[in-house]
């Protein structure tokens, strides 16, 4: 996907508000370039790890799109497990972060469904982190994909696509048109 855009597509903003297109690359080449204690490390110095996140990932889009690129492809064999997160993590990261670059751009490029009932189970977990989902966003709901057999949780329902339901759990709005029932307000309250 990143290897087909133009420099206005590079330049677009992304679903998360910190970042454009070049920003999400970014930031997804960050496991191959900076390593976890030099991330730790940023992290406590910086503070916190979203803001060296932010930091670090815009450092790293600052590389020729070429070379973001290669680096994405060259090492898309990498497997990097952060520490306390579990393999579940990174895999969660870079299905939402290519949603957050490709859905501003009208592109379809998106993972297979048995990868977002992977995320989706992660991410209605105990296991998750606030990183990903903030404690008590997900509480008394009932969330159930309408593309693939998979529910979880109990009270008013959200239902959707797998994929709008993993991006509203997340915290991105624009998939909430996506979704429907009664804990959809309940939902999109919460996200702020």
């Amino acid at each position: 996907m990143f290897g087909g855009l133009d420099d206005a597509q590079w330049a677009t903003q992304s679903l998360c508000s910190e970042w454009t297109v070049r920003d999400v690359a970014g930031h997804l080449i960050t496991p191959m370039c900076v390593s976890t204690p030099r991330f730790a490390l940023g992290a406590v110095t910086s503070g916190g790890f979203s803001r060296y996140s932010v930091k670090v990932a815009r450092r790293l889009a600052a590389r020729p799109a070429a070379e973001l690129v290669r680096t994405l492809h060259d090492q898309a064999d990498h497997r990097f497990t952060p520490p306390g997160l579990g393999p579940l993590a990174p895999l969660t990261d870079i299905t939402v972060h290519t949603r957050d670059a490709a859905r501003p751009l009208g592109l379809d490029t998106t993972a297979p469904l048995p990868v977002w009932t992977a995320v989706l189970d992660f991410l209605t977990s105990d296991q998750v982190r606030p990183i990903f989902v903030p404690r008590g966003r997900l509480t008394g709901l009932h969330f159930r994909a309408t593309d693939q057999p998979w529910e979880s949780g109990q009270g008013p329902e959200v239902e959707g696509p797998s994929e709008a339901l993993a991006m509203a759990v997340v915290g991105r709005s624009v998939a909430l048109a996506d979704l429907s029932g009664d804990g959809v307000p309940v939902l999109a309250a919460r996200s702020g």
